[in-house]
């Protein structure tokens, strides 16, 4: 999300303005890799990634202390911030570069709630991978252009899709341009009217989330996904078992914040009083 002082809000109406922030980001880093502007394949470029991901991985090892999320998911900090796994047997970060820029840390318990839905999500839909996106620094505080995802307690989920009624990955490891991508207030691709938003997998997803939460003494706090989407997400397959989950949805978003939560939701977690 955007804060009320930040300068992107003069293009409020434009989903691809807001996300350029993170494209211009990651290709500046990107770019500095190869300062000489020579061509280079896509072999090397993969190599090279593989080994700042390796690098990066073998940097950040687990102190196998307890975090601390301190402050709120907008104006928050992160102690012993723990690095999310790259990839699983079912599931994957959604960009090499955002992850290597540290964007992918969260709360000790948020990242075993998390590993434990993927487990339990692969006997439940065993065909499915599933992708996580931004999270949190590794000390939390502002993460461009994100107002949340300050404290370790934040997570943006991919929307998971098919096309022509069939599981679809095809547009899933897009990087960031995933960000640019639009869907019409009844989940179908802009672009490719054939690719939908999977919604019953969305359900599944959420409900498993919470239940592993309460096991370690935390709930979902908040979800965010555009408000013309919970229609059809509540009148999926699972969406009565959703209804009376007691997970919160945000049911009133700013227009630029609502357009923007439509590729991915949006994931806060709290701890149980």
């Amino acid at each position: 999300m955007i804060t009320k002082n930040n300068p992107m809000n003069l293009f409020a109406g434009s989903k691809a303005i807001i996300h350029l922030l993170i494209f211009l980001l990651i290709s500046s880093c990107e770019a500095q890799s190869n300062p000489n502007g020579k061509v280079v394949s896509q072999e090397k470029i993969k190599s090279s990634n593989l080994i700042k991901l390796e690098e990066f991985v073998k940097n950040h090892p687990d102190n196998g202390e307890s975090s601390q999320s301190l402050g709120m998911v907008s104006n928050g900090s992160l102690k012993n911030g723990k690095l999310m796994p790259f990839s699983g047997k079912n599931f994957q970060y959604f960009d090499t570069s955002s992850y290597t820029m540290g964007r992918a840390f969260v709360h000790s318990k948020v990242r075993e709630i998390v590993l434990l839905t993927y487990e339990a999500m692969e006997k439940e839909t065993p065909d499915h991978r599933y992708f996580l996106m931004e999270t949190s620094n590794e000390k939390g505080g502002k993460l461009d252009p994100h107002h949340t995802h300050q404290n370790g307690l934040s997570i943006d989920f991919m929307t998971p899709l098919l096309k022509n009624g069939k599981e679809y990955n095809g547009l899933d490891t897009m990087g960031v341009t995933h960000y640019f991508m639009e869907f019409d207030d009844n989940g179908y691709y802009k672009k490719d009217t054939s690719v939908t938003i999977n919604f019953d997998i969305i359900a599944l997803h959420l409900l498993q989330l919470n239940k592993e939460a309460q096991k370690q003494g935390m709930k979902i706090e908040k979800v965010i996904f555009k408000l013309e989407l919970k229609d059809e997400l509540f009148a999926c397959k699972y969406g009565d078992m959703l209804k009376q989950s007691g997970i919160y949805f945000a049911q009133r978003l700013t227009p630029m914040v609502n357009s923007v939560h439509d590729d991915h939701y949006h994931v806060d977690f709290g701890f149980i009083k």
